[in-house]
C-alpha cells in the first residue's frame, strides 16, 4: 500500500517562498510520475506541476509557471514544490500525487496524501 505525505504548508506573506514536501512510502515511487495539485475553498481542485519519474519532463499550471519548481529526490522517495513569489490566489491545500505516467489529470492518479496548507496573506 503507497503512502503520500505532505509538509511544508505555512501562513507566508504576499512574495514570500515556501518549499512542501510529499514523501511516499513503497518501491512503486522510483517508477512513478507524481504531481501536486491544489484546492482553494470552495473551488475544485486543480493542476499545479507534474514531474515523470526520472524528472525528464514537467508540466506547469500557467498559473505558477515561472514561480513553482517540481523536483524529485528518489533515493529519499520525495518530490518537492518550490514556491516563490507567492500570491494571496495561491492560498489552498495543496496535495500530492502518483501516478504511472506524468499527467495533468487528476483523474489519472492512483494515489493521494491528506495534503497541506498554504495560507499567503496580502
Amino acid at each position: 500500500q503507497v503512502q503520500l505525505v505532505e509538509s511544508g504548508g505555512a501562513l507566508v506573506q504576499a512574495g514570500g517562498s515556501l518549499r512542501l514536501s510529499c514523501v511516499a512510502s513503497g518501491r512503486t515511487f522510483r517508477t512513478y510520475a507524481m504531481g501536486w495539485f491544489r484546492q482553494a475553498p470552495g473551488k475544485e481542485r486543480e493542476f499545479v506541476a507534474a514531474i515523470s519519474w526520472n524528472a525528464g519532463t514537467t508540466y506547469y499550471a500557467d498559473s505558477v509557471k515561472g514561480r513553482f519548481t517540481i523536483s524529485r529526490d528518489n533515493a529519499k522517495y520525495t518530490v518537492y514544490l518550490q514556491m516563490n513569489s507567492l500570491k494571496p490566489e495561491d492560498t489552498a491545500g495543496y496535495y500530492c500525487g502518483m501516478n504511472p505516467r506524468v499527467s495533468v489529470y487528476q483523474s489519472t492518479y492512483d494515489y493521494w496524501g491528506q495534503g497541506t496548507q498554504v495560507t499567503v496573506s496580502s
